[in-house]
């Protein structure tokens, strides 16, 4: 059904619209209707094709199964691949980061009856969107422990971190302590060798190193799991009457 454009009509911003949606809980029934709508038309498919088994042969029958098999996998192979095409940032805010973590068990990570394979590209970025604006704070502790992990594997990379510390709590120790502040082109030369030196005990040291493999193993799980986890109705702030 399509409406006539009507000139009084307000034009209503998508950040606002999307927290409607979200607020409405509108974003949840439209994810679990995309799901049961795939579900159907995979059933219906399958349902189809038996029924016109009795009166095909073997190597039609064959033939239609391993062709629907081929396309479901290509299909599944697309939607996958679509999660990589995602900018998963592009709708987060520092205010998502600024709420309570939303608990781990029941919230994150939930039951196996919370995560399903996303029927088509659409759907996968809109759990995307929504799962990374949801959970922002659990992802952030998760590159936290991944990068400690990467430091505990890498030893050279932790110290080269705790060098970098020292370096520069001795480099304000320094200034607080001979008043670099009353003498700028002292402090800026002081601030351009501290950065040299920071730059070389990161590079030399793999520190670099230990953060790209965090933040790649963070990335990778952020993107499974936003792009699996089914929308869930979210707790909304109580308001004080």
């Amino acid at each position: 059904m399509a409406f006539s454009p009507n000139p009084l009509s307000l034009s209503v911003p998508d950040p606002a619209f999307e927290s409607w949606l979200r607020d409405s809980g509108y974003l949840e029934l439209l994810d679990h209707r995309t799901s049961a709508a795939a579900a159907a038309a995979t059933a219906s498919t399958s349902s189809s094709s038996s029924a016109a088994a009795p009166s095909s042969s073997s190597d039609d029958v064959v033939s239609s199964i391993t062709s629907g098999f081929f396309a479901s996998l290509l299909s599944r192979l697309v939607t996958l691949s679509s999660l990589l095409t995602i900018n998963p940032f592009s709708k987060l805010s520092a205010d998502d980061f600024s709420g309570d973590t939303p608990p781990w068990t029941t919230g994150f990570f939930g039951t196996c009856d919370s995560y399903s394979f996303p029927s088509s590209s659409q759907q996968a970025r809109m759990r995307v969107h929504e799962n990374i604006k949801r959970f922002a704070r659990n992802y952030a502790t998760l590159f936290i422990v991944f990068f400690a992990c990467a430091l505990y594997q890498m030893p050279l990379a932790l110290v080269g971190l705790l060098a970098s510390l020292a370096l520069w709590e001795l480099f304000k120790y320094c200034s607080d302590r001979w008043k670099f502040d009353r003498h700028p082109s002292v402090r800026k030369l002081l601030i351009g060798i501290g950065q040299c030196a920071t730059a070389v005990l990161l590079t030399f040291l793999n520190v670099q190193m230990a953060l790209f493999s965090a933040l790649a193993v963070s990335y990778s799980v952020m993107l499974l799991h936003a792009g699996f986890r089914k929308l869930t109705p979210s707790k909304k702030p109580s308001r004080g009457r």
